[in-house]
């Protein structure tokens, strides 16, 4: 149990770093300020302010984590009439830093009552200072002041200038598609480790490697590596997926395979271990796809690895969408959970390829045209490209929310089903 923790938090975290690192470079990248970047969710654990003007946190909860673009939908900052803060003047009579949390003594700093705030294009402050409501005064505040919030994160306040919607449209687009784009870049890079740790990449022709174990059937019967069984029961084989298909049904019984080896062909007579599997008995004799060990095809790897999967991927969500949905096809956090624990009975191997897995689920769900999903983002900057305008801030904000609403009723239903599928049933 506690390394399928383990293996949960850290295979999470990769994923989350690389999804989100990629919102992350783009927005840089494109001028736009990225406020907060946070490994986790939930009560905030510790945090750092960069010299960049970011804050990063790490969060309690290790299911998640975001990129807080200025002016994005997730980016509010509102400091309402009548809220007391401390202001922070600098030596040029700016305000450098506004304190809004009780639970932060950072600087002993000018008392405010606020009685109104402009954070985003003129900048400046006012309120009653010391409790003297017979005067407003008003303070201006530095383009890159910071703002402590209620619990006690420090951010760098927003302008107009900095904020998502003031970038281009294109550096809006690639800002917004880049997170799916890391994580097809993860997997092609796992799948390659994972060739690396295999020492090689599975040829898929009927070319086989022995297992060394002297109770391999295949090796007690004389045949060797890099032989090619070319014919079971005088049916032919010109695949891994043929010669497994042939000889799975087997088990307990005599069988006669044809060995090519080199220039000469020979056939043995050999009989199928059965061996459980999935509540069945299948037959196996001991031997495994022959591996190419060049560097080029391991690299390669990566991509057809990833090409294959994706396939298969968009061929499942197509059986979904085509009149065939059923909520055991979709899995959420216990589902993943439940999963990294089987992952983990096969080594490095078996998790690097669940990762590879993830990632690739990740990088298509976030770019299905769902709104508050990137692919939502995605889609509604095709439309602001064809309108040569935004929408208005309140369609997207509706559009948002019963995005998010879609979301949230999906999460609960598929996280109820995956604690029934593996932990009630």
């Amino acid at each position: 149990m506690i390394t399928t923790i383990i293996t949960f938090i850290i295979v999470f975290g990769i994923l989350v770093i690389v999804h989100e690192f990629g919102h992350f470079y783009f927005a840089k990248r494109g001028g736009i300020l990225v406020r907060e970047f946070s490994i986790g969710m939930g009560p905030k654990l510790v945090y750092h302010r960069g010299k960049d003007g970011t804050t990063y946190t790490l969060r309690l909860l290790p299911v998640g984590g975001y990129v807080r673009m200025a002016g994005a939908e997730d980016d509010e900052e509102e400091i309402k009439p009548g809220t007391p803060v401390s202001l922070y003047v600098g030596a040029d009579n700016q305000v450098q830093r506004i304190n809004t949390s009780k639970k932060s003594t950072l600087f002993n700093g000018i008392p405010l009552e606020v009685t109104g705030t402009d954070l985003e294009d003129e900048l400046w402050i006012e309120g009653y200072e010391n409790g003297d409501e017979s005067e407003v005064k008003r303070y201006p505040v530095a383009h890159n002041a910071t703002i402590i919030e209620a619990d006690g994160t420090e951010l760098q306040i927003a302008p107009k200038d900095v904020q998502f919607q003031s970038a281009t449209l294109g550096r809006r687009l690639m800002t917004n598609f880049a997170g799916p784009m890391n994580n097809i870049l993860l997997a092609i890079v796992t799948f390659m480790l994972m060739s690396f740790v295999q020492g090689g990449v599975a040829m898929g022709t009927n070319q086989i490697q022995v297992a060394s174990s002297p109770i391999s059937v295949a090796k007690k019967a004389g045949i060797q590596n890099n032989d090619k069984i070319i014919a079971v029961n005088g049916k032919k084989t010109t695949s891994w997926t043929d010669l497994s298909t042939a000889i799975q049904p087997r088990a307990n019984k005599k069988t006669t395979v044809t060995i090519q080896r080199g220039k000469t062909t020979k056939q043995v007579t050999l009989t199928p271990a059965g061996q459980k599997s999935n509540g069945k008995t299948v037959g196996m004799i001991g031997i495994t796809q022959a591996q190419d060990k060049h560097v080029g095809a391991i690299l390669a790897s990566g991509f057809t690895q990833t090409w294959t999967m994706t396939k298969a991927l968009f061929g499942a969500l197509w059986h979904m969408v085509s009149g065939h949905f059923s909520l055991n096809d979709l899995g959420g956090p216990v589902a993943i959970f439940a999963t990294t624990s089987q992952a983990t009975q096969y080594g490095a191997v078996g998790v690097l390829n669940f990762l590879a897995f993830l990632s690739i689920n990740l990088a298509i769900v976030n770019l299905l045209p769902i709104p508050a999903l990137d692919g939502g983002k995605i889609l509604l900057n095709f439309i602001e490209a064809i309108r040569r305008k935004p929408l208005s801030e309140n369609v997207e904000a509706a559009i948002t929310l019963v995005g998010v609403g879609f979301l949230v009723l999906l999460m609960l239903l598929v996280t109820w089903n995956d604690i029934e599928r593996y932990f009630i049933h």
